[in-house]
C-alpha cells in the first residue's frame, strides 16, 4: 500500500467534536480515526504533526459562479471565472456552480466543462442547470435530460424569483419547474431541488407558500438562496424551514444600518430559532457580482462575492461565543445530505478524505482534497493549469 497520510494528534471536528485522534487518509478516502494509529508496514507515509490544531470537513460551496458572474451592466462587467486556488485557499473542497443572471452569453456547455476542468485538477465540483430565466438554458432541451443525464447536473438554479432581472414567473411555471426537478431527481438519484435565487422583490417567497399549500411537491425541492438580503425576507424564510424547506444564507458583506443579516447575524439567529438547525446552508456566491441598482434598474455599484467568506462567517461566529460544532455543519454536513453528495460533509471512515487544518483563531493551515494536499502549509500545492506559477 502506498501513497499514505497519517495525521497526527488533530482536535477533530467531524463535525460533531471527537476530541483529538489521529487520521489516516488512502485512496482518496479516511481509512481509520483513532488514537495513536500506525501506519501499514512497508507502505509509504506522509506522517503529518497536527499538534492539537483543529480538523474540520471541507467546506462546500452550494453556489459559486465558477464560469463568471456578473454582466449587468454590459460585457466589461463580466466576472473572470474562477480558478483552483479561489477555492482551494478558500478551504472550499467541494463546489456547486451556477450561472447567475446571464443565461446569453454564457452557456450550460461552458459551465459544465469548468466544473469538468475543476474535477480534473483536485476538486470535486458540480452545478445546477439554467440561469434567472425562463425559457430555461439546458444542456440536452430539458431540466430531465439535463440531471438523469448529465453527471456533474444536480438540479436546476439559481432560478430568480421576485427581482427585476428575472423572467416574472407564474405560479403555473414555477410548479413545472419544480415539478420536473422533483422528477428528476427520483430518476436519477441526485438531489433533484430547485434553487431559488430571491431579490429583494415584495412578493420575497408568496409562490414557494402557494405551491406548499397548494401541491403535493415536498418541501425539501425549494432551496432557496439569499434569503438574509431582507430581515423580512428572513423572516419569511424560517417560516418555510419550519415547514421543511432548507434554506441558504449568502456570506455577502452587510453594511452598517442596511435592512439585511450578515451570513453570521442570520446563522445565529436561526440557530436560535427551534428550527431543526439541518435546514439551513451557507454559500458564497462566488465570483458573482453584488450589484447596487438605482430605482431605475441601472448598476450603481458592484463588489466581487469571495469564497473565502465562508471561513470568515466560520471565525465570525466563532467570536461571538457560536461553538464550532453549531456553526460547521450549515457549511459541511447540511449541505452534503441535502445535495444528495455521497462521501462529503462528514470525516467519517469511509467517507472522500476532504479537510481543513486550522489554527486556534480559525486560519487556514493545511486543505487536503480526497487525500491530496491542495494547500499546505497556508500555500497553495497543487495549481490550475493556467494559474501563474511564482
Amino acid at each position: 500500500m502506498a501513497g499514505l497520510t497519517l495525521l497526527r494528534d488533530a482536535q477533530l471536528f467531524d463535525p460533531t467534536p471527537r476530541g483529538r485522534c489521529d487520521l489516516l487518509l488512502g485512496g482518496g478516502e479516511v481509512l481509520a480515526i483513532g488514537p495513536s494509529l500506525e501506519a501499514p508496514r512497508g507502505a509509504q507515509t506522509d506522517v503529518v504533526e497536527l499538534s492539537g490544531a483543529i480538523v474540520i470537513p471541507g467546506l462546500i460551496d452550494s453556489h459559486v459562479h465558477l464560469a463568471g458572474g456578473g454582466g449587468e451592466s454590459g460585457p466589461s462587467s463580466r466576472v473572470p471565472r474562477l480558478h483552483l486556488q479561489h477555492l482551494s485557499l478558500a478551504g472550499v473542497t467541494s463546489a456547486v456552480g451556477v450561472l447567475g443572471t446571464d443565461g446569453t452569453t454564457r452557456t450550460m456547455a461552458e459551465l459544465v466543462a469548468t466544473v469538468l476542468g475543476l474535477r480534473a485538477e483536485g476538486l470535486s465540483a458540480w452545478c445546477w442547470t439554467g440561469s434567472y430565466e425562463l425559457p430555461l438554458q439546458t444542456l440536452t432541451g430539458s431540466v430531465r435530460g439535463d440531471v438523469v443525464f448529465v453527471d456533474p447536473i444536480i438540479g436546476v438554479g439559481e432560478f430568480a424569483l421576485s427581482d427585476h432581472r428575472s423572467s416574472q414567473p407564474t405560479f403555473d411555471e414555477l410548479l413545472r419547474l419544480a415539478s420536473d426537478c422533483h422528477v428528476s431527481g427520483l430518476l436519477s438519484g441526485k438531489a433533484g431541488l430547485l434553487h431559488l435565487h430571491l431579490g429583494d422583490g415584495a412578493r420575497g417567497l408568496a409562490l414557494v407558500r402557494r405551491a406548499l399549500d397548494e401541491t403535493e411537491l415536498p418541501a425539501r425541492v425549494f432551496h432557496p438562496t439569499h434569503v438574509n438580503r431582507k430581515t423580512k425576507l428572513f423572516a419569511e424564510a424560517l417560516e418555510l424551514a419550519a415547514r421543511g424547506c432548507t434554506i441558504d444564507v449568502t456570506a455577502f458583506p452587510v453594511e452598517e444600518g442596511e435592512d439585511a443579516y450578515s451570513a453570521p447575524d442570520a446563522i445565529a439567529r436561526f440557530l436560535q430559532s427551534g428550527v431543526p438547525s439541518q435546514r439551513l446552508t451557507c454559500s458564497s456566491d462566488g465570483g458573482g457580482c453584488l450589484p447596487t441598482f438605482d430605482a431605475d434598474g441601472r448598476l450603481v455599484t458592484m463588489d466581487v462575492g469571495r469564497p473565502s467568506s465562508l471561513l470568515e462567517t466560520l471565525r465570525a461566529l466563532h467570536a461571538r461565543g457560536v461553538l464550532l460544532e453549531r456553526a460547521l455543519p450549515c457549511l459541511t454536513s447540511n449541505v452534503a445530505a441535502h445535495l444528495r453528495l455521497p462521501k462529503k460533509g462528514q470525516l467519517v471512515v469511509g467517507n472522500d478524505a476532504d479537510l481543513c487544518v486550522l489554527d486556534p483563531s480559525l486560519h487556514l493551515r493545511h486543505v487536503l482534497a480526497r487525500g491530496r494536499f491542495l494547500v499546505r502549509d497556508g500555500a497553495p500545492t497543487v495549481r490550475g493549469t493556467f494559474e501563474k506559477t511564482s
